[in-house]
């Protein structure tokens, strides 16, 4: 029996939506959304599934004529559901639906405003640029990047009518660069530092200098950095259940278009004043499906580890939104 959406969201115990939705304002509503599938990962070699450390299960090319849909930099999934958001401070929400094995089509799409502590929306108080989220034990955590503040939201009980309740942050972290802020945030997994909300800033010096990261919950609060390499900037993380982190990365050059890597940075490194780094599991520029890919979500699916990453479009028509799904191997 196919459970309904609702049911299905309570996986992580943290995409569920509220019971008593008529007790709260309404602030969801449907979005029609298009998808062609993507089935070559790298269209002049079709036949190829593996690319580095990482088997392409196939992706989506989302497109919607709702002025609002777009913008997506932040990413959760649990099973074949899906929640995003927009760095304009909209919740998506949808279903993935398969054919074959493969995503074939995002379904019973809704979309609303994050909603401040007043109710009102999150963006109306200049807190717009969410960029990062994750779904953790029915809490949203989410990411603001140009005013560099934290965010959570009681999800698994209130869904898209939770209000914004605030995390402490570090003042290093009010210093970060205007538009090189709190890109990347998740919850460790297991370990010493289970259960704290970890963040990393997308690029907090010069080029190739390290980036800042911050230990913002748990027993060991405290500031590490990231070392970066080749002209990438942070642009979000997910950790594993064995307790190591992914970073998802990007570059963006005017002439040359842009690039994307995933690298694999041990558990066991992270703590305070800690320098992270390591190896990369997956390297692609433009002769791949990719796009500026800004959202990363691990899960387990069937005994397997499914990586979902999606690309922020800037609300540009030059530029698309991707629903890329891969399987660590």
């Amino acid at each position: 029996m196919r459970l309904t959406r609702r049911a299905a969201l309570a996986g992580l115990g943290a995409l569920a939506f509220p019971r008593d939705a008529a007790a709260v304002e309404q602030t969801r509503y449907p979005v029609s959304v298009s998808a062609r599938p993507i089935t070559a990962f790298e269209p002049r070699s079709p036949e190829k599934r593996r690319f580095g450390a990482l088997q392409f299960q196939g992706g989506l090319v989302l497109s919607s004529n709702h002025p609002r849909f777009g913008g997506f930099s932040g990413l959760a999934r649990s099973g074949g559901d899906i929640v995003a958001v927009s760095d304009r401070g909209d919740w998506l929400t949808g279903r993935l639906a398969r054919q074959g094995g493969r995503p074939a089509a995002l379904e019973e799409v809704e979309m609303g405003a994050l909603l401040g502590a007043s109710g009102r929306p999150l963006a109306r108080s200049g807190l717009y640029d969410t960029e990062s989220l994750c779904i953790v034990d029915g809490i949203a955590y989410v990411g603001i990047e140009r005013r560099h503040e934290v965010v959570r939201f009681d999800w698994a009980a209130q869904g898209m009518n939770a209000r914004a309740r605030p995390v402490p942050v570090p003042h290093e972290a009010k210093r970060l660069p205007r538009n090189r802020g709190l890109e990347a945030l998740s919850v460790v997994p297991v370990g010493p530092l289970k259960g704290a909300l970890v963040a990393v800033a997308e690029r907090s010096g010069e080029e190739n200098e390290p980036t800042l990261g911050f230990i913002l919950t748990g027993p060991q609060l405290g500031l590490f950095n990231v070392a970066r390499h080749d002209g990438y900037d942070i642009t979000d993380l997910a950790f594993l259940p064995s307790g190591d982190m992914l970073l998802l990365e990007r570059w963006y050059k005017p002439l040359r278009g842009v690039g994307m890597r995933i690298r694999r940075i041990a558990g066991r490194d992270l703590r305070p004043g800690a320098v992270l780094d390591g190896p990369s599991l997956i390297e692609a520029d433009l002769g791949s499906e990719i796009d500026n890919m800004e959202g990363l979500s691990v899960h387990l699916e069937q005994g397997r580890t499914i990586l979902t990453l999606i690309s922020d479009d800037n609300f540009s028509f030059l530029q698309r939104t991707l629903l890329l799904e891969f399987e660590l191997l």
